[in-house]
């Protein structure tokens, strides 16, 4: 795989058992995700859309197919190896922030570098860059319950690239945000996507967001095509 490629799937397939048959919900995905770009998966609801992320970050296991992080088979990972790889290359962004809500916005953005054993100081020194880099450099005591929902899903965001990934993979990271908290969500991805080439592969049911991406995907009855 082409350095300039951070992540590749390969004729991924994922069939969930329903009586005789499986119930076949993705099928012969392939999709190349290349470098400081921004991808956008579409489609309607129970289409598939975050089973496939799932498999894309080695969260779920395919029936079949290959998927490579920075040209490693995650699927020839043990589970140790294929942690690591996603604490390191990997930045992780959801509908629901996912907060840890006994952590004030500071800890919960340290986290990833806490779990990875760096050091404490070094951890909160990054968390607060890039609590400053979200506009939320006062709330860094605040814990979760304290937050709006839109500053919870920027600590959440800051909290995905903490570790200074090459890859960010976002399922509806705007779906629970007002108009204005997600367009402020947006530029932020943006704006991080410039400064540090990540690559981001969003799901998304919102159009608005997914026409400002560079590419667009649409997943309809398993199959992955460019959108039209």
């Amino acid at each position: 795989m082409s350095k300039d490629i951070v992540l590749e799937c390969r004729n991924l397939s994922k069939t969930f058992a329903d009586g005789k048959h499986g119930l076949k919900i993705l099928q012969d995905i392939n999709l190349q995700v290349p470098a400081g770009s921004q991808i956008a998966i579409v489609g309607k609801s129970g289409s598939g859309k975050t089973t496939m992320l799932q498999l894309l970050g080695g969260l779920d296991n395919p029936t079949s197919g290959t998927v490579l992080i920075s040209g490693k088979d995650i699927m020839a990972l043990n589970q140790t190896k294929r942690g690591l790889l996603r604490n390191q290359e990997v930045g992780f962004i959801y509908q629901m922030h996912h907060l840890l809500p006994e952590f004030t916005a500071l800890e919960n953005i340290a986290m990833p570098l806490l779990i990875a054993k760096r050091p404490v100081k070094e951890a909160l020194a990054k968390a607060e860059e890039l609590l400053a880099a979200v506009g939320l450099s006062e709330r860094s005591s605040h814990r979760p319950a304290k937050l709006s929902g839109g500053e919870r899903q920027r600590v959440a965001i800051a909290r995905s690239l903490v570790t200074e990934p090459d890859l960010v993979l976002a399922d509806e990271p705007t779906g629970n945000l007002d108009q204005e908290n997600a367009n402020m969500a947006f530029e932020l991805m943006c704006d991080l996507n410039r400064k540090s080439n990540t690559s981001f592969v969003i799901v998304t049911h919102d159009m608005d967001l997914a026409q400002r991406m560079d590419i667009i995907y649409q997943l309809q009855d398993g199959v992955l095509n460019a959108y039209n």
